[in-house]
């Protein structure tokens, strides 16, 4: 059974309030490029072409700061090599995955039902 907000708020009165971190983590995590980016990475270890070219139409700005939130976050490990030339990696964390474990259903969920919702 889906639980309600109402319930939710008697565990935690605090949650998704004003100035609650957890809308914070959300607005984050939910953005149309923090989804995307946290999606690419989870078919595993990408360097920064590697990402543009996954999420299609993402801004070097924008993936830039996408990608420095969601490490900020701790959702995201970037991994700096001291090589010639230099080589930086992008992973998802312990947590990045523990979230997308329970992200990867909603989007299933959208990618299944967008053209019916879509083409209403």
């Amino acid at each position: 059974m889906v639980e309600s907000l109402a319930q939710l708020r008697e565990r935690r009165p605090e949650v998704l309030m004003e100035g609650c971190p957890s809308r914070v983590v959300l607005d984050h995590i939910m953005s149309k490029w923090g989804v995307l980016v946290l999606l690419a990475l989870t078919d595993g270890t990408h360097r920064w072409g590697e990402l543009r070219r996954e999420v299609q139409g993402v801004s070097e700005k924008m993936l830039a700061s996408t990608l420095r939130t969601l490490e900020a976050d701790g959702l995201v490990m970037r991994t700096s090599y001291p090589e010639v030339p230099p080589r930086v990696e992008y992973s998802l964390t312990e947590l990045g995955e523990e979230l997308m474990e329970r992200m990867l259903p909603l989007v299933e969920w959208v990618a299944a039902r967008a053209d019916v919702i879509v083409g209403r």
